[in-house]
């Protein structure tokens, strides 16, 4: 297990942005988490536990207290069952599924980040989320300390949330299980829209494994959500805000003022989002109220391939990236009275 002291944490960000962390562990074994974090729990210490850093944005006076790296490695097939440690690489992760012939997160190659932090955030993307593929999430519980295994329904998945995500300060996440599906090379069906136009097949149709990982990554590259160190429209953390989810109250009065302000006629986008609810886009609210591709004139601007991006243009501090969140949110609420809420973990900071 390697200690460091008075650590930069920006390299360890895909942001490249925050502060120093007090202390820095990297865990190499389930066994270094755990006693990782017991220490600092025993001691006091404030702990922030590190994946891939895709999905973090650190203050820039840092962290005062422990951050621990989770840089465990293992990926398990049996059948179609897969169990991942919590530092495999996620996109590797993918592409062993896919080279092995197993559908389920093949639509989710090019996301950023370490497998651990999958079930956090329920990660998802073009028509697929690890929710419905998940089956279990062994993980350390800081309030019992012991070693504990979720089953998908205990960890209370839904939209971009989890327990995890609900519960930040009580476990971290040591492997996840999935069981995935053998369709004879072919893919998941393609439910998403945008990837099925582009293949040219219908909603629901199958394509093969490569073909949908591929396509996916080829979309995703085209709006800077491919990590590439040139290209600054990479330097974030993907989508910083997530879709709006309104009840038919709100999203009546939502659509009220589309109409005032864009005109008779125009519809925003609209997915059914459970009984009562709507999912609307955040990078079409972002758009309408006047936040272009490429907004901005400082070192922090919205991506020139993606509205829901908010990029690091090279030399920017965190301050910088959130006054440009901030005039965000406060431009659409005041456009369309929505708060958008943001997607990264914040750390030391808030909007």
């Amino acid at each position: 297990m390697q200690e460091l002291h008075d650590a930069p944490l920006a390299p360890l960000t895909t942001f490249r942005l925050g502060g120093p962390a007090t202390r820095l562990v990297t865990a190499t074994t389930d066994d270094e988490v755990i006693a990782a974090v017991r220490e600092a729990d025993a001691a006091g210490t404030p702990l922030l536990v590190i994946g891939g850093g895709s999905n973090l944005v650190i203050g820039d006076k840092g962290f005062d207290g422990t951050a621990l790296v989770v840089a465990t490695k293992g990926v398990t097939l049996d059948g179609t069952d897969l169990e991942l440690a919590g530092g495999e690489v996620w996109t590797d992760a993918v592409a062993a599924c896919v080279e092995a012939g197993l559908a389920g997160i093949e639509c989710l190659a090019g996301i950023p980040g370490s497998a651990g932090a999958t079930p956090i955030q329920n990660v998802g993307a073009y028509g697929q989320e690890v929710a419905s593929t998940i089956t279990e999430v062994v993980a350390y519980d800081r309030r019992s300390g012991e070693t504990v295994t979720l089953s998908n329904e205990e960890c209370a998945f839904s939209y971009r949330h989890s327990r995890f995500k609900a519960d930040p300060e009580r476990y971290v996440v040591l492997r996840v299980r999935f069981r995935l599906e053998d369709a004879d090379g072919m893919s998941g069906p393609v439910r998403y829209a945008e990837t099925a136009r582009v293949l040219g097949v219908a909603p629901g149709e199958r394509v093969p494994l490569a073909t949908a990982r591929d396509t996916v990554l080829k979309l995703r590259a085209g709006k800077g959500m491919v990590l590439d160190p040139e290209d600054h429209d990479t330097w974030s953390a993907g989508s910083f805000f997530t879709n709006p989810i309104l009840d038919d109250e709100t999203f009546a009065a939502f659509r009220t003022r589309v109409r005032e302000r864009l005109g008779d006629g125009v519809e925003p986008p609209a997915y059914p989002a459970g009984d009562g609810l709507t999912k609307t886009s955040a990078a079409w609210l972002i758009d309408k109220a006047g936040f272009t591709k490429g907004y901005g004139s400082g070192p922090a601007r919205i991506s020139t391939k993606h509205t829901l991006a908010l990029t690091n243009r090279g030399d920017a501090t965190t301050e910088d990236l959130l006054a440009l969140a901030r005039e965000v949110v406060a431009g659409v609420r005041d456009a369309f009275g929505i708060t958008l809420v943001n997607e990264p973990v914040m750390v030391g900071v808030g909007l």
